[in-house]
C-alpha cells in the first residue's frame, strides 16, 4: 500500500498544528455527501471505499514527509515531534460500494479527534469523488446497452496512470464486462480485453494477410478491426475470408468477429450484419468503439444499430460532460467539555448548502414491490418499527407528507461499520461481486428514476427530529449574528 498521508491540502496541516498548539483536539463528527446528482442523473454509484480503507490503514508520517514539513518553515518542533507517532484512532460508518446513492445522505461518516478527521478530508474526498463519477457514468452506459457488453477502453486518455487504474476499477464494478488495462485488471482481478490496432493491420502487405497471420495467433477469440481502410469493401470481405479458411479447416473459436472503430456505426453494422449473415456466420460478434457514450449509444440503437458489444474510452473514463463529482466533506458535530456531541450547522445563502447536523443514520425504505420508495436521514439515536406506521416528509417542503402503512413498506440502514477505534471492522468484497451487488441495486430503482434525460427523483427525506433540530440551530444563529 502507498503512504499517501501527504496527500492533503496545505491548510489540513496547518489547522491541524493550530489543534495541537491551541489544545483543541476534541471528537467531532464529518460527513461525506454530495449535493446533486451527475449527469442531470437520477442517482449514483457508490465507489472507492476499499481505497479509502487502503489510506486510513497507512496513515502514518515517514521520516521523510517530517523532514519535508519541517524544510517548508511553516512546522514547529513539537508539533513535528507530535506526527512522528500520529495514527487514526477514531470510527468510520460508510454506504457499501455499489450501492445506489442519492444527494445528501452522508456515504461516509468520521468519528474521530479533529486533527485526524481534519487531515483526512482532502484524500478521502478525492479517492470517493473520483471514483462514485466514474462507476456513475459507467452505470449509465451499460444501463442504456442493455444486454450488450460494455468494455472499458479508457487508459489512454484518462487524467494519469491513478485515473486510468481506478477509473477501470470503478467502471467494472459499474457492470463492464472488462477492461484493455492489463494493470487494472492485474490489480483487481478482473477480465482483460482487447484485440489489435489499425498498426497491426498496417504493418503487413495486405489486410488479409494482417488478418489471416491474427486468427492464426489467436483462433479462439478472434475479432478483427475492419475499418484500416475500407470496411465495407475490403473489411468485412477479408474477414469473411479468414473466417471461412478457419471453418474449412475445422477451428471453432469461442469467440469471434468484427470491429467498428470510425464512420457511421449504425449503417456500417447493419450492412456488415448482413454480409456475415449471408456468408453463414450469424454468430459472428460486431463489437463497436470510437468515442461513445451513453447518448450516442442509445441514439445507434434506436436507429436499429445491430451491435453486439461497445468498447467506451474517452467519454467514460474522463467523465466528459460533468467531469467533477462535487462530494464535500462537512463537520456535523463537535464534543463539548462533558463528552456530549454537540450538533452543528453549516449555514448558507444557498439553501441547497446548508448541511443537516448531529450523528446521523440513513435508513432505505421499499415498497410493496421492493422498489426504493425513499431514503431516511435520522438522527442515530432514533429507532423504527416496520410493524407501525411510518410518516416521510420533503424537508423543503413540510406539508407535504405521506405515511406508509405496516406490511406496506420495508427498510434497513445503510451505513455499516468500516472502522472502531482506529482497527478496520469491514472487509472489502471483491470487484466481482461488488459488480453482482450493483446489478441488483440497480434493480430497486423505478425504470423512470433510470432514463437518462429528466429522471423522477427518488426522494431524501429527514425525521421530524432531524428537521426540528436543524430549525432550531438555524433559528438560534440567526438571533446570535
Amino acid at each position: 500500500m502507498r503512504n499517501l498521508t501527504l496527500l492533503t491540502d496545505l491548510y489540513e496541516l496547518t489547522m491541524m498544528q493550530g489543534y495541537y498548539k491551541k489544545n483543541n483536539n476534541k471528537k467531532v463528527i464529518f460527513d461525506v455527501f454530495y449535493r446533486k446528482n451527475p449527469f442531470g442523473g437520477g442517482y449514483a454509484i457508490c465507489c472507492g471505499l476499499e481505497q479509502a480503507i487502503d489510506y486510513v490503514k497507512n496513515l502514518r508520517f515517514e521520516d521523510d514527509d517530517i523532514e519535508y514539513l519541517k524544510s517548508t518553515g511553516k512546522f514547529e518542533e513539537d508539533f513535528l515531534k507530535y506526527l512522528r507517532d500520529f495514527r487514526f484512532t477514531g470510527d468510520i460508518w460508510a454506504i457499501p460500494e455499489g450501492t445506489v446513492c442519492f444527494p445528501r445522505e452522508p456515504l461516509l461518516k468520521v468519528i474521530a479527534p479533529i486533527d485526524q478527521a481534519q487531515l483526512m478530508e482532502s484524500a478521502i474526498l478525492n479517492i470517493i469523488n473520483h471514483q462514485c463519477l466514474i462507476a456513475t457514468k459507467a452505470s449509465r452506459v451499460v444501463e442504456t446497452a442493455g444486454k450488450n457488453n460494455v468494455m472499458e477502453f479508457g487508459l489512454r486518455r484518462a487524467q494519469g496512470p491513478d485515473a486510468g487504474i481506478y477509473g477501470a476499477r470503478a467502471a467494472v464494478v459499474a457492470g463492464c464486462i472488462g477492461t484493455s488495462n492489463v494493470l487494472a485488471a492485474k490489480m483487481f482481478d478482473i477480465p482483460a480485453l482487447g484485440t489489435h490496432a489499425h498498426s497491426w493491420i498496417m504493418s503487413f502487405e495486405s489486410e488479409y494477410e494482417a488478418f489471416k497471420a491474427y486468427s492464426e495467433i489467436y483462433s479462439d477469440n478472434c475479432l478483427l478491426l475492419v475499418d484500416t481502410y475500407d470496411t465495407l469493401n475490403s473489411g468485412v470481405p477479408n474477414a469473411i475470408k479468414v473466417f471461412t479458411e478457419m471453418k474449412e479447416n475445422g477451428i471453432k473459436p469461442k469467440s469471434y468477429g468484427i470491429r467498428l472503430d470510425s464512420g457511421d456505426l449504425a449503417y456500417l453494422s447493419k450492412r456488415a450484419r448482413i454480409m456475415l449473415d449471408n456468408a453463414g456466420f450469424e454468430d459472428a460478434i460486431i463489437s463497436a468503439s470510437s468515442d461513445l457514450d451513453e447518448y450516442l449509444i442509445a441514439s445507434l440503437i434506436s436507429q436499429g444499430a445491430r451491435i453486439d458489444s461497445w468498447g467506451v474510452g474517452t467519454n467514460m473514463i474522463t467523465a466528459k460532460d460533468n467531469p467533477a463529482f462535487g462530494g464535500v466533506y462537512k463537520l456535523a458535530a463537535i464534543e463539548d467539555s462533558s463528552g456530549n456531541m454537540v450538533p452543528t450547522i453549516k449555514i448558507s445563502e444557498n439553501v441547497a448548502k446548508i448541511s443537516d447536523p448531529g450523528d446521523k443514520v440513513i435508513y432505505r425504505i421499499y415498497d410493496d414491490d421492493g422498489k426504493i420508495f425513499a431514503d431516511l436521514i435520522a438522527l442515530s439515536h432514533e429507532t423504527y418499527s416496520e410493524s407501525e406506521p411510518l410518516e416521510l416528509f420533503d424537508p423543503n417542503e413540510p406539508w407535504k407528507r405521506t405515511t406508509l402503512e405496516p406490511g406496506h413498506y420495508s427498510m434497513k440502514p445503510l451505513l455499516v461499520k468500516v472502522f472502531d477505534n482506529g482497527q478496520c471492522v469491514y472487509e472489502s468484497p471483491s470487484v466481482s461481486k461488488i459488480k453482482a451487488f450493483r446489478e441488483t441495486e440497480l434493480e430497486s430503482i423505478w425504470e423512470e428514476s433510470r432514463r437518462l434525460l429528466n429522471p423522477h427523483e427518488v426522494h431524501v427525506d429527514i425525521s421530524q427530529e432531524l428537521y426540528d433540530l436543524k430549525q432550531e440551530l438555524l433559528n438560534n444563529r440567526k438571533r446570535t449574528r
